[in-house]
C-alpha cells in the first residue's frame, strides 16, 4: 500500500483500515510479519486516525499480496458466460474486456490498488458490465461509446472523500448496460415477534 504524502495527514476511513488490515494478513500468510508483529500492526491499524499512521504500517511489506507484481494489462475474454474479480483482486493499469451475451463484475470494495488511473477498454455486446464501488473511486463513462445500451451510475459516497482510484471506461458496448454502484446492503431484518 502506497501512500501520496500530500494526503498522509487526512484521516483514515473504515474502510482504509480495513484495506490494511487485509495486507497485513496477506503479508502474513506470507511469512512477513510474525504473528505477535500481525496483532500488534492490527490493533495499531484499527485505531489509526489518519492515512499517514496506515501508511507505516505497511511501508516495510510488499503493496500487493503475495508480493507479485501489478500487471499492466489484464484481458477478460469470454462469450455467454460470467467473469467477476472480487475480495483481494489486485487492479492492474488497464483492462481489456471483451465479452458476447454474458456478464462481467468488477468489485472494486476490497481490490488492492497501488495506482491511479485504471483504464478499462470494453468491447462488449448483449450483457453487463457491473462496477461495485466504495468511497474514494470515481468511474468516468464519457469516453465509452453506447448502441441499444444504457448506463446506469450511482454514487457511493460523499463527494469530499480524497479520490484513491479513478476508472476510465471506454470502448464500445450494445444490447447491455454499465452499472457502478456500491455494493448492496443486507437489509434489516426484524425478529419474529413471540
Amino acid at each position: 500500500m502506497s501512500a501520496d504524502l500530500s494526503r498522509t495527514g487526512l484521516r483514515a476511513s473504515d474502510v482504509d483500515r480495513d484495506r490494511v488490515v487485509d495486507v497485513l494478513n496477506a503479508a502474513a500468510g506470507d511469512g512477513r510479519p510474525t504473528i505477535e508483529e500481525l496483532d500488534e500492526r492490527v490493533t495499531v491499524a484499527l485505531s489509526a486516525r489518519t492515512l499517514g499512521e496506515l501508511a507505516e504500517l505497511t511501508a516495510d511489506l510488499p503493496a500487493v499480496p503475495g508480493g507479485g507484481e501489478v500487471k499492466d494489462v489484464v484481458r477478460i475474454e469470454q462469450q455467454g458466460g460470467s467473469a467477476a474479480r472480487g475480495e483481494g483482486w489486485v487492479v492492474p493499469r488497464r483492462l481489456e474486456i471483451e465479452s458476447s451475451w454474458g456478464d462481467v463484475t468488477l468489485d472494486f470494495t476490497r481490490a488492492v490498488t497501488t495506482h491511479d488511473p485504471l483504464q478499462i477498454d470494453l468491447d462488449m455486446s448483449g450483457g453487463a458490465l457491473r462496477l461495485l464501488t466504495r468511497p474514494g473511486i470515481v468511474v468516468n463513462t464519457d469516453s465509452l461509446v453506447i448502441e441499444f445500451a444504457k448506463i446506469k451510475a450511482r454514487s457511493g459516497g460523499d463527494p469530499g472523500t480524497p479520490v484513491d482510484l479513478r476508472v476510465e471506461v471506454g470502448g464500445r458496448m450494445s444490447y447491455g448496460q454499465v452499472l457502478v454502484r456500491p455494493p448492496r446492503r443486507t437489509p434489516f431484518r426484524r425478529s419474529p415477534r413471540p
